[in-house]
């Protein structure tokens, strides 16, 4: 049940290279943070385990399945999406914001109507109330809470199939550092409950060194750093700019300090 990125390459028609041939495998139930400045690739890489990027060179593999778009169909219920803005719908109420994470597994026609079975509805009320939201926010429009309060919604939505895989796009990036601490740690029980394994792309070193399995860090689209965060603090590098302006590592798990 792993998710596999095997000599990955994409660059896009500007000529810009988003990855270059990034090879990694993340087993099943680990907390994977993606560390890197705004253009290294971070986003790009998420994209390419849910389809909406496709590599130009070699391939990504989740749970020994290829990511490809014949099997997309199959693979998206599998994987949950956590934005950094949220992608909530403002003027639609939390429920059914929520129960939307199934729509992958509700044929088009049932889900224009709204007729969710009972069991999803039941399913997105248990959430709404697991990620920190009461009865009175059920109907409460989105857009009349708080950007915090918002991201919980975002994270209910995306367990609501049960995911085996969960990315996480910069899940805090809008979020105050108190904000911030909670929605972490609220995304990485809630994957643990569940024992998904989580892909999260983050800029901010502290909440890698206290939330991450293992720290994978990119620069322009080249795995630099690959390891247990106690392998980065011990580096003695304070900040990840300085060790991003190192040399690629030409194996993902040689860099060590």
């Amino acid at each position: 049940m792993s998710l596999v990125f095997d000599h990955v390459g994409k660059r896009f028609p500007d000529g810009t290279v988003a990855l270059a041939d990034v090879s990694f495998e993340v087993p099943a139930g680990q907390f994977c943070v993606i560390l890197g400045r705004s253009g290294a690739g971070k986003s790009t890489l998420l994209r390419c385990v849910n389809g909406l990027a496709t590599p130009g060179s070699g391939k990504v593999t989740v749970g020994g399945v290829e990511v490809a778009a014949a099997t997309l169909r199959r693979l998206r219920p599998r994987i949950g999406m956590i934005h950094q803005s949220f992608n909530l719908v403002p003027r639609a109420s939390v429920a059914t914001n929520v129960i939307a994470g199934a729509l992958p597994a509700v044929s088009t026609g049932r889900a224009l109507l709204g007729l969710f079975p009972r069991t999803l509805r039941q399913k997105a009320c248990a959430l709404i109330a697991d990620v920190g939201l009461g009865e009175a926010h059920l109907q409460r429009r989105v857009a009349s809470l708080s950007g915090g309060q918002q991201q919980r919604v975002g994270i209910a939505r995306a367990f609501m199939l049960e995911p085996d895989y969960v990315l996480a796009d910069e899940p805090v990036a809008s979020l105050d550092p108190q904000t911030s601490l909670e929605i972490m740690a609220l995304i990485r029980r809630e994957a643990k409950q569940r024992g998904a394994t989580v892909l999260c792309s983050l800029h901010q070193i502290d909440l890698a060194m206290r939330f991450a399995d293992r720290i994978l860090a990119l620069r322009e689209g080249r795995v630099v750093f690959d390891g247990p965060p106690k392998a980065l603090a011990s580096s003695g590098l304070g900040q990840i700019y300085d060790l991003v302006r190192s040399e690629p590592c030409s194996s993902p798990q040689v860099m060590h300090a």
